[in-house]
């Protein structure tokens, strides 16, 4: 059973989202994936926010360029936390409508927003969202971070020699 949603406004959307994908499978988390556009599938969008949570769905990750209303569309109709990817796409304006959009949500609709093109955090928070609650998620979660630290160590100890 998917644990986590990932949806996105357009197939052009994928190449930023598949690091989403990516780190989620790092972490063993369950996902679906399913283009769900705000603009051209409404009927879809409002299928996929209303019931998500009750087919196990935990976190909603949702992607969208340009206006970029689909995460805040999405966390509008589901009880689920939503992590909105602004995405850099070619209608965008350099990405800050996309940012903005997602960014400026109105009070009682929360969506949590990562960098433009940042659908690695949104994995990685979705990660932890389910680790709080998940204990062998959790742990993956700490030997992630515990390998960044890691690396930094060893490339401090690499640049002094």
């Amino acid at each position: 059973m998917a644990h986590v949603g990932i949806i996105m406004g357009s197939q052009s959307d994928l190449p930023v989202m598949e690091e989403a994908i990516a780190i989620l499978k790092e972490f063993q988390i369950e996902i679906e994936i399913d283009i769900v556009s705000a603009h051209r599938t409404p009927d879809k969008m409002m299928e996929y926010g209303t019931k998500a949570h009750l087919r196990g769905i935990k976190v909603i990750i949702a992607g969208a360029g340009g206006a970029a209303h689909l995460p805040g569309m999405i966390a509008s109709l589901t009880p689920l936390p939503v992590v909105g990817v602004p995405i850099k796409s070619s209608n965008s304006i350099d990405g800050w409508d996309s940012i903005l959009s997602i960014l400026q949500m109105p009070g009682g609709v929360p969506v949590a927003t990562v960098a433009l093109n940042g659908a690695k955090n949104a994995g990685i928070l979705a990660a932890q969202i389910i680790g709080s609650q998940d204990a062998e998620v959790l742990e993956r979660v700490i030997e992630y971070k515990e390998g960044l630290k890691q690396k930094v160590l060893d490339s401090s100890k690499n640049i002094k020699k």
